[in-house]
Parts: structure tokens; sequence; C-alpha cells
């Protein structure tokens, strides 16, 4: 039973976060909500164990489609990174902030980037792209996450200082836009690069919220040196070029780790 600790564990946080909210929140949303995607997630993680291929396609499309569909365009919520910002200028816990506490800004201390990996619908969309292993070398030019971080902060600021009315029509619509704007660039940027998940790299506003916790990640791919042969077969298939042999916090793109768990199936030693 060991080797089923992880996605029992995972499911127990899911289910912790989703029994609190709905007693402290008195809405039964909540339970359903993180109950589903706590069930999603360890569905995938049974599936890896169980060496299905497309175990974390399989959480992927379950809690993606059910974000940006089912929130998003049925429940008219903005859970992209301006919904954030406007729950958060007008002082109410709910939604997109929860939603960030619990998956971008607080979660990381415990799963890392797993959010990128497992849940994102842009990331849902891109990794049906071609260039799952990236054909070219890391660009330096990660910083252009920043400005989109701060146009998307700038952007909801100046409805509320600007008095504009119905700001909430106003963020169902930056949603849908913000959508078409990302996926649009990121199959862009997939192509330009040859790297499906060049968006995640360097223009994913949301990554300045998971870096910096990620850092703190509890769960972590780490490497058996005494099974590494320094193959490199794992540095080759990582989709967010980490050097997971590495077991330092400060590795290479260290902060970058999705938890896809590509470099451990390939490795042929087991040493992940």
């Amino acid at each position: 039973m060991k080797k089923y600790i992880l996605p029992i564990l995972m499911l127990t946080i899911f289910e912790t976060v989703a029994i609190t909210l709905w007693l402290t929140k008195d809405n039964l949303f909540y339970l359903f909500n993180f109950s589903y995607i706590g069930c999603s997630i360890a569905l995938g993680l049974f599936l890896f164990i169980k060496k299905y291929k497309h175990a974390r396609r399989v959480t992927q499309l379950l809690v993606g489609t059910y974000m940006l569909i089912y929130l998003g365009l049925i429940c008219n919520e903005n859970m992209q990174i301006e919904g954030f910002w406007y729950y958060l200028f007008t002082g109410v816990f709910e939604a997109a902030t929860i939603h960030y506490a619990v998956a971008k800004i607080f979660g990381p201390l415990i799963f890392g980037r797993g959010w990128c990996g497992y849940a994102c619908w842009t990331a849902m969309v891109l990794d049906f792209l071609p260039y799952k292993v990236p054909k070219q070398p890391r660009k330096k030019i990660g910083w252009i996450r920043y400005i989109v971080f701060a146009i998307s902060l700038i952007f909801v600021a100046a409805l509320f200082l600007a008095h504009v009315g119905n700001i909430e029509r106003i963020m169902f619509w930056a949603f849908i836009i913000g959508n078409i704007l990302y996926y649009a660039v990121g199959i862009g940027l997939a192509f330009l690069f040859k790297d499906n998940r060049a968006f995640c790299k360097y223009i994913c506003p949301i990554t300045v919220f998971l870096k910096p916790m990620s850092y703190f990640s509890m769960l972590r791919i780490k490497c058996d040196t005494s099974k590494c042969i320094s193959c490199g077969k794992c540095k080759r298939v990582c989709p967010m070029n980490v050097d997971v042999t590495d077991n330092s916090r400060k590795r290479e793109n260290g902060t970058e780790c999705i938890l896809c768990f590509e470099c451990v199936k390939e490795c042929p030693k087991k040493a992940l």
C-alpha cells in the first residue's frame, strides 16, 4: 500500500480543504468543487502508479475542462488572474481568491507547480501540440511574465479607480477574451520555439505566484545518485528544462518542475 500514499495524501488534503470551506463558508459548492478536484488528481496519480501512459492527461482534462467550461463559461466566474484581483479589491474571499490561495499561493508549498501539470486549462490545450519535448534551448525572456502580471493588476485597478459600472460583467468578458489571447499566444509560441510549454516559461503571469512558493515545495522529484548513470535522458524529456539529477533546491530551473513524471518514466535505472 506504500505506493498509494501520494494519491491518498492528495485526496486527503483536498477533502480537508473541501470540508473546511463548506463548514466555514456554509456553501455546499466548496465541498463539491474541491472534492471533485481532489478525486481527479488522486485518480491521475493512481493511474500513473498503474503505468497508464495518459494518467496525467486524464486529470488535466477532468480539472481543466471543469474550470474552463463549468466555472468560467457556465458560472461566469473569472478564474484567471484578473478575477483574483477583482475579488481582492472588493475584499471578498470567494471564488478566484480561494482558488488562488489553494492552488497558486499556499498550495505550491506542498505540491509545487503541480497546478501547471495537472489542472491548468491553458496548458491542457498546449499539451496536445506536437512539441512535448523542447526542440530548442530555453530562451532568456522569462521577464515578460512580470510585465503581463503588472498589466493584469493595472487593468483591474484602473476599473476600480475609474468607478466603472458593472465590473462583474467586464470580468466575464475579460475571462473570454483573455483565454482567446492566451491560447493564440501559447499556440503561436509553441510553433515558433518548437516547445509546447513556451507560454508557461515566458508569458504566464500566474508563475509570479507559483515560482517563489515552489522553491519550498514538499513534493519534489528527487534523484538517487547511487543509481544515476548520467545518461541525460531525464533532462532531454523534461518539458520545463529542469535538471532533476540535482537534488538541491537551487537546481537549474528548479521552481519550474510541473511534476509531470516524464523523467521518472524515462529513467532506465529507476533513479528518480
